[in-house]
């Protein structure tokens, strides 16, 4: 899962990096260059810290979340640079770090502090640049009718109904993400890397004990939260024993980076499944609705191709009953078909014979 960090000048994005990835790049602005920064990271499951206790494996491995941070986006409603554009379109989803906070060393690039306005203003362009790719796709299709000969007419008609939805969208403002596809659709579009099709986090990025501001974004597949992302840096570069000794201090239940990498990794529409023993408890990541068949592909692809059944059992029931032996005694594990929906949570056994 790749996750890209936006954000117009001065809103904090690489301070949110630094906080989710506990790195260390420097705050400097780049000043509209392009250029980009990853880290990958752990997902928090404290099942998978229950796991690793109960069968004590020689590894344990999280879920993991790739996030980058891009700069070149400067809101100005123009068109996105090539480079920047690739890049942007490979991300699974997007997340945009919104400055609520003031501060006279860091003056704000529009001169006042305006959540709504800067959410607007990096809408705008992500809206501007998928108009232009639909435009351009309504171009080629003309051409295609013009020329004839190539693919099948009733295709292009379809492609062309569907450009069309997609152009009074974008000219009502409103994102690609807000338009029910079927799955023929999604096929047509599987080339296209639309930006306001991608699911995406806004961030508002708060000064230490600071309250959230009246802000709203009522739109489909995307979400909100708030990080206070400097007071989050500065508690992410400490070390792991005065990380613990802070929180137990301020009373700290959890620290906001892990709530929002949780949210990130909801946000795609993602669960986990488990598997475990003693040599490795793995949390696994598929979306949600995936069947056994495709669980165990995620695992390894001899693993899918010799499917037989699935070893199902829910995490709750498995902690309940104390490790697997227990399962099997009392017939707990359930068989499972390839069809079978895996549902968040379950650790998952594959039979299988290549």
């Amino acid at each position: 899962m790749r996750l890209g960090i936006i954000g117009l000048p001065q809103s904090g994005k690489t301070t949110v990096f630094n906080a989710l990835t506990r790195g260390h790049q420097p705050l400097t602005t780049s000043g509209g260059r392009f250029d980009v920064h990853t880290g990958v990271v752990d997902v928090p499951d404290r099942r998978v810290d229950r796991l690793s206790e109960l069968f004590k494996p020689k590894k344990t491995i999280y879920a993991k979340v790739t996030y980058a941070d891009i700069a070149g986006l400067e809101g100005s409603q123009s068109a996105i640079s090539g480079q920047l554009l690739n890049t942007l379109t490979q991300m699974d989803g997007l997340l945009h770090v919104v400055r609520c906070f003031d501060d006279a060393n860091v003056p704000h690039p529009s001169g006042s502090v305006n959540p709504l306005r800067d959410i607007a203003a990096m809408d705008a362009e992500l809206l501007l640049n998928d108009m232009i790719s639909v435009e351009r796709k309504q171009e080629r299709l003309a051409e295609e009718r013009k020329k004839g000969g190539g693919r099948e007419r009733a295709v292009i008609e379809r492609e062309a109904v569907l450009f069309e939805r997609f152009k009074d969208a974008l000219s009502q403002e409103i994102p690609l993400r807000e338009i029910d596809l079927t799955a023929e659709e999604e096929k047509t579009l599987a080339g296209f890397g639309f930006l306001t099709r991608k699911p995406l986090l806004v961030l508002l990025n708060l000064h230490e004990g600071q309250d959230m501001p009246p802000v709203e974004y009522p739109h489909t597949h995307s979400n909100m939260a708030t990080l206070q992302g400097k007071l989050e840096m500065e508690i992410a570069q400490l070390p792991a024993e005065d990380v613990e000794v802070f929180m137990s201090e301020y009373g700290i239940a959890e620290l906001g980076l892990a709530r929002i990498i949780r949210l990130s990794y909801d946000l795609l529409g993602l669960i986990s499944f488990f598997t475990v023993g003693s040599d490795e408890v793995r949390a696994w990541t598929i979306h949600y609705g995936s069947s056994a068949y495709e669980a165990a592909g995620e695992i390894h692809t001899d693993l899918q191709k010799g499917f037989i059944r699935a070893e199902v059992i829910p995490y709750d029931e498995l902690i309940t009953l104390g490790g697997l032996n227990e399962a099997k005694t009392k017939g707990r594990l359930r068989l499972e078909g390839k069809e079978y929906v895996v549902h968040d949570g379950e650790i998952v056994h594959i039979r299988f014979n290549v």
